[in-house]
């Protein structure tokens, strides 16, 4: 598997088509917390995030072994394609059936259980993620889209054009107006 992180995303699935399991494991694992967080982001709720993200590795996994995926681009770009209509799907049965979200979010368990820093700077960078998550959930949507899929998922603006429906244009104008208003609603100008 170590020699598996040097190979390139096509490779990987070369590898895994021709029955070489591992492969997968390591091309997943490559992006698993990209697609997650992306995920996580746009539905806000880890719970869901957590069910999305498992569809989405299984609809990987399905079309790779179906001899479907076609290489005209890279795989994170699939990939985040798949997981952004898993989300709009899930979206779209919300309004069909609403359900009550539940509130039992343990972000705040989860860092202060790490060991990598003091208490007070857990707190903070809870704190910290908190604002940032309302101050993104106040934006129009095409903007937050743009911002969460640019600096969450490292996407170019070509891949989040493509996978928007917009051209790189629009996708730069959605950007630039997001931090736009990011910034007044931090200043309160």
């Amino acid at each position: 598997m170590t020699t598996d992180i040097k190979k390139s995303d096509n490779e990987l699935i070369h590898l895994f088509t021709s029955g070489n399991e591992s492969a997968l494991d390591s091309l997943l694992e490559r992006y698993k917390d990209k697609l997650f967080n992306t995920i996580l982001f746009i539905v806000k709720d880890k719970y869901h995030a957590e069910d999305i993200s498992q569809d989405v590795f299984i609809k990987i996994i399905e079309t790779l072994k179906s001899g479907k995926y076609k290489e005209e681009g890279k795989f994170l770009p699939w990939a985040m394609r798949i997981a952004h209509n898993l989300c709009v799907d899930y979206f779209r049965k919300l309004k069909r059936f609403p359900f009550a979200k539940s509130n039992t979010d343990n972000e705040v368990l989860d860092t202060i259980n790490c060991t990598e820093q003091n208490a007070e700077d857990k707190i903070i960078k809870v704190q910290s993620m908190g604002k940032a998550k309302d101050l993104l959930e106040q934006l129009p949507e095409e903007q937050r889209e743009v911002i969460i899929l640019r600096h969450f998922a490292n996407l170019s603006f070509k891949e989040i054009a493509d996978m928007t429906g917009c051209s790189i244009n629009t996708a730069l104008g959605r950007m630039r107006y997001g931090l736009m208003n990011l910034r007044k609603l931090m200043t309160g100008k």
